[in-house]
């Protein structure tokens, strides 16, 4: 058993029926959930967050690396540490419509992303993918993005999977550096 930790419930005053949970607090999420942030429309012109994060600082806008055609920016609501997205700058929505230089270097920062993350964290393994389209869970289908999810062995704890929560061990800024500092340069 953990200490200061006990098999007893605990009285929480206002927060419901008292059980033996403990409660991880997570009120960041409630932006993501509300929509905070998403576009209102399919345009780049309707507050596409992906066509702003580049006129940002890379710290303001968690960008890790920039290329020509694509940038490297960790997930504001990730769901784990070290997730990053490989982003267009173009403002397209399938991947049938990248050129091929796009589909080239998002391919080769996709590589470098991994040895990114496996350099400054010591990644096992990844999920890489994208959402197509708002029916295949696209939170932003109107902006083409994949994403890399590294995974360590263990990783998948009981918190998703019971408590609906993601921990989380480090702050998405000084994530954000460690990988900048660990991209490799230009193949």
């Amino acid at each position: 058993m953990l200490i200061g930790m006990t098999s007893e419930p605990e009285q929480q005053i206002g927060v419901g029926t008292p059980d033996a949970f403990q409660r991880l607090w997570t009120p960041h999420r409630m932006a993501y959930i509300q929509g905070e942030n998403k576009p209102t429309g399919p345009e780049a012109g309707d507050g596409c967050p992906f066509c702003g994060i580049p006129a940002l600082s890379d710290e303001d806008g968690l960008l890790v690396a920039r290329g020509e055609k694509v940038y490297a920016v960790l997930n504001l609501y990730p769901y784990n540490g070290g997730h990053l997205m490989v982003v267009p700058y173009r403002h397209v929505a399938d991947y049938t419509e990248l050129d091929g230089p796009e589909t080239l270097e998002l391919a080769d920062f996709t590589k470098r992303a991994m040895t990114a993350l496996r350099a400054a964290s010591g990644a096992h393994g990844f999920n890489i993918g994208m959402n197509q389209g708002a029916v295949a869970g696209a939170g932003i289908a109107a902006h083409l993005h994949q994403h890399l999810v590294p995974r360590w062995g263990g990783d998948a704890n009981f918190m998703p999977v019971v408590g609906h929560t993601r921990v989380l061990p480090q702050l998405l800024a000084d994530t954000r550096k460690m990988l900048a500092d660990a991209w490799p340069g230009a193949a």
